[in-house]
């Protein structure tokens, strides 16, 4: 079985047990990093421990859908198996430097804290940007999420 496959099936199982048509869309993917690390966040979500993410507003494709309310989520690890799935339940646009201490915490990566947040995001996002040939800035527009755990 090919993973989108094994992607396709899982989705299924999910709305087979929650009543819902497969034809509700969702999205599946893995988040961003090495390998040890797209595996670790993908962990944590799964545990609940993970339950907000943010991304760059900037560097989403004009033709790639941004997050939304209601929206569910395959979440991917390295191998792109399938590790869950998230319901999204909000959704913010926030400059870089507005980001809380209440959304880190949420993120659930090393200790918590927005400190740890800050640095690992900025080192992140400076990377992504540079891979686009713009530059990172702490008043870029970021989509923050928070979003629970609905299948496992």
């Amino acid at each position: 079985m090919t993973n989108n496959e094994q992607i396709t099936q899982y989705w299924q199982n999910f709305c087979d047990l929650q009543g819902i048509p497969a034809a509700t869309p969702y999205s599946a993917w893995s988040y961003g990093g090495d390998q040890k690390m797209v595996d670790e966040l993908a962990e944590l979500t799964r545990c609940g421990i993970k339950t907000a993410t943010t991304s760059a507003a900037d560097l989403y494709e004009p033709d790639e859908a941004q997050p939304y309310v209601g929206e569910y989520n395959i979440v991917l690890d390295a191998h792109q198996q399938p590790v869950c799935i998230t319901e999204t339940k909000v959704v913010e646009i926030i400059p870089y430097d507005l980001v809380s201490a209440e959304h880190a915490y949420h993120e659930g990566e090393g200790d918590r804290s927005l400190d740890y947040w800050r640095q690992v995001h900025q080192e992140f996002f400076k990377a992504e940007y540079a891979s686009v040939g713009q530059q990172f800035n702490e008043q870029i527009p970021c989509i923050c999420e928070v979003f629970e755990v609905v299948y496992t």
